[in-house]
Formats: structure tokens, C-alpha cells, sequence
């Protein structure tokens, strides 16, 4: 790759231009995203039944994902082999045999292969296409799919390792333990972020900020570095988890010797009942957050299940799908619990309202300053895991797993 940007033998420092250039993001979409990289599509549960889809994007790239016949999951790319229109035009449905593309009716089987080509002999011995012409030899490029915990996951790349392996055992058993049993979407939101999508992917990775910038977690004493809990990086550095367990009986001064605009007391809820909750896990870790390179989040806040989707929409601009979790075997009053707790997150959340906004303060602050460079340093220099989280360790991690495949 020709390097545009000067980097430096340190991941503790990150060109600001690497935020803002073109030439960049056009590589991350051969290097990143279509690279050896498992990329999420959708969830199991989704797809109940034959002739179930959703479309969805690996980077900007439209992709199908569908369930067929045989019970198998299979991903395509969403592109009409004939002029390039788009072959499924709604987020979901059902398709019965076969998708049709709406431009000139050429037909694509539920594993992406082209079927159907309209007056493929012509009308009346005139016209139509050559006898050279074969179906099989074309048609959309079609994705590896695998699925882990009810997660669908597709790769572009014949070069991408087994999912396991790719995830690697401590994010595996940590996946594991929020997605132990079957789901259920309860809700849905898509986000406009006025930011590059690395930009958000670090914000999910960065413990250091979480109690800094949301006030509500601090108020609340729902997320504190004073707090047990800590941050795993895997050895790629591409996938992390950060969790802390709340302690109702300690109570430290740290934050008020501080002097942060996170600490106050004069914030109460009227409605408090948004924070009664249940207990759904016998390890006291009552906040998970979970990234896997390049765009996957799973979280668990409290009762507050969700996956999030982070994708590219252009320079300076990013989009990030929220699907809101429950269990198929709820009770009544625990899917209350789940519903009103999902006000704590997505575009407006109590908790992640601030996310939305801090992304685009760092793309407007950085403009003028490509030839400068942020300042990763807190906790280290490496990629380590660690018992406390005022470090930003899994943002160097990024960083290192966004380099190894970038190739700088």
C-alpha cells in the first residue's frame, strides 16, 4: 500500500489524517472490509425460516444474507450481475423461491446464484443474448458466513481464520455468557454519526472516557474507575471486553477530588424505577462491553442487551444500527425491565446520548491538523490486558489490528 499517512513505531500516537483521507477509506474497504476479517450481518433469530433475508452492508458493500432451503445461512452481495441495481430493496422480508432484481427481472436462487435472465432467447428469433453467455459464470460475489452464539458473520476473504479462532477463547466465553440462550429483537434504532467510523469504534474501546463523558454514569454509580472490573484485549488486538461490577457499599471521593462535571449531586430521576433491574448473572459484572474488529458491539448495561453495527457512509460520516436484546423466555415483568432500561442507551439514551455528539467534536476539531497526531498513552504503550480501566489499551489494540491489515 502506497502510505499516505507518516506514521510512527508507537501505537500511541495516531495521525489525525488518518480520520479525514480519502485514499485511506478507499483502502479500508479492500483491506479492512473485505479483507481477512469476519464482518457481522444479523442475527440468527432474524432469519426464522426458508426465504428469510435482511440486506444489510460489509463496509459500503450492500449484502443479502438469507436463509435457504436446507436450513443454511448464505450471503451475497446485494448487486444485479446485469447493471448493477440493487437485487433486495427492503431491510427485510420474505422471498419465496427466488429474488428477482426490479430493473430488467434477472433472478438470483436464495444462495445467490443467477437463475434467470428475462428473454435470455430473445422475442421471436430476435435479439436476446449470445450463445457464449453463461449464468454460472456470473452473478453477485458471494460471502463465507459463520454463525457463533446466534451472531452471523461474513467474510469476503478465502483467507479469514475460523470464527473461533478469529475471535479467540476469552471474547468467545465472553459472548457466551450474554447470548447462553435463544433471543428475541425488541427494538431498533439506526444512527447517523457525523464522524468516521474509527472514530466510534474507539469511543467503544475507550474505558478511560466511559465515566468522564456520561454523566448518568457517574450520577448513578452505574460506571466508575474506582470500580472492580477491568479490560481483556486478545492478542490481535482487533477484539476487547471492558466490564466493572458495581458495588452499592463503597463510596470514594475520587471523582469530586477531581473536580469533574461528571460528579454531582443534583441530579435525581423522577422516574428511578428505569434502574430497578433483576439479577441475570451470577459473576456481579453488571456492565459488558464487547467489540469485535472491525464494527461489532455487543453489550450488556444492567438488563440492557444489544448489538451495534458500525459502518462507513462516506468522508466523515458513519452509520450505527442498535438491536435491542431480550430472551425468548422473558417473563411479562423482565421484558418491562429490558424495555425501559433501553432508554439508557442508542441516539438518546441517558447513558450513550453524549457518544452521538463527542465523534463529531473530534472530526470538526481535527480539520486543519491532519500533519498532527492524537495521544493514546494512557495506562501504557502495549496492548495488554488490565485490571483497571483508566488506560486505553484496547484503542492501541484497534490500532494495532486496523495497522496489520491496512499493512502500515
Amino acid at each position: 500500500m502506497q502510505q499516505v499517512i507518516e506514521w510512527k513505531d508507537t501505537l500511541t500516537r495516531v495521525p489525525y489524517g488518518v480520520y479525514a483521507d480519502a485514499q485511506v477509506q478507499r483502502q479500508e474497504q479492500d483491506r479492512v472490509f473485505h479483507g481477512a476479517t469476519w464482518n457481522y450481518l444479523c442475527l440468527d433469530a432474524e432469519l426464522p425460516e426458508a426465504g428469510s433475508y435482511r440486506t444489510t452492508f460489509v463496509g459500503e458493500t450492500p449484502v443479502v444474507v438469507v436463509r435457504d432451503d436446507d436450513g443454511e445461512i448464505y450471503a451475497f452481495e446485494n448487486r444485479c450481475a446485469h447493471r448493477g441495481a440493487l437485487i433486495a430493496l427492503e431491510k427485510s422480508g420474505k422471498a419465496d423461491k427466488n429474488f428477482q432484481c426490479v430493473y430488467h427481472a434477472w433472478s438470483y436462487s436464495l444462495q445467490g446464484d443467477l437463475t434467470g435472465v428475462a428473454f435470455e432467447k430473445g422475442v421471436k428469433g430476435q435479439g436476446g443474448m449470445p450463445a457464449s453467455f453463461s449464468k454460472d459464470e456470473h452473478g453477485p460475489r458471494k460471502l463465507r458466513v459463520a454463525v457463533y452464539c446466534g451472531l452471523v458473520f461474513g467474510s469476503f476473504s478465502d483467507d479469514v481464520l475460523p470464527i473461533e479462532e478469529y475471535l479467540g477463547e476469552e471474547i468467545c466465553t465472553r459472548i457466551e455468557r450474554v447470548l447462553h440462550k435463544p433471543v428475541q429483537v425488541i427494538g431498533r434504532f439506526t444512527q447517523a454519526l457525523p464522524n468516521d467510523w474509527k472514530l466510534y469504534v474507539e469511543n467503544v474501546r475507550d474505558s478511560y472516557h466511559a465515566s468522564l463523558l456520561h454523566l448518568f454514569f457517574t450520577t448513578f454509580e452505574l460506571n466508575r474507575l474506582s470500580q472492580k472490573g477491568g479490560v481483556i484485549v486478545d492478542p490481535s488486538g482487533g477484539n476487547h471486553v471492558s466490564y466493572s461490577m458495581i458495588d452499592t457499599a463503597a463510596k470514594d471521593s475520587s471523582y469530586r477530588e477531581q473536580g469533574l462535571r461528571s460528579d454531582h449531586d443534583r441530579y435525581r430521576l423522577k422516574d428511578p424505577s428505569v434502574l430497578a433491574g433483576f439479577q441475570e448473572w451470577n459473576d456481579g459484572v453488571t456492565l459488558q462491553i464487547l467489540s469485535v474488529f472491525p464494527g461489532f458491539v455487543l453489550q450488556q448495561i444492567q438488563n440492557c442487551l444489544a448489538v451495534r453495527q458500525v459502518l462507513p457512509k462516506g468522508e466523515g460520516r458513519s452509520e450505527l444500527n442498535w438491536t435491542y436484546l431480550g430472551f425468548t423466555d422473558d417473563t411479562p415483568e423482565q421484558r418491562v425491565v429490558r424495555l425501559k432500561q433501553a432508554n439508557l442507551v442508542g441516539p438518546a439514551g441517558f447513558i450513550s446520548m453524549e457518544d452521538g455528539a463527542v465523534g463529531g467534536f473530534v472530526q470538526r476539531g481535527i480539520a486543519g491538523a491532519q500533519d498532527h497526531e492524537a495521544i493514546i498513552e494512557m495506562g501504557g504503550e502495549g496492548t495488554e490486558s488490565s485490571d483497571g480501566r483508566a488506560t486505553e489499551t484496547s484503542v492501541r489494540g484497534f490500532w494495532k489490528a486496523w495497522r496489520q491489515h491496512m499493512g502500515v
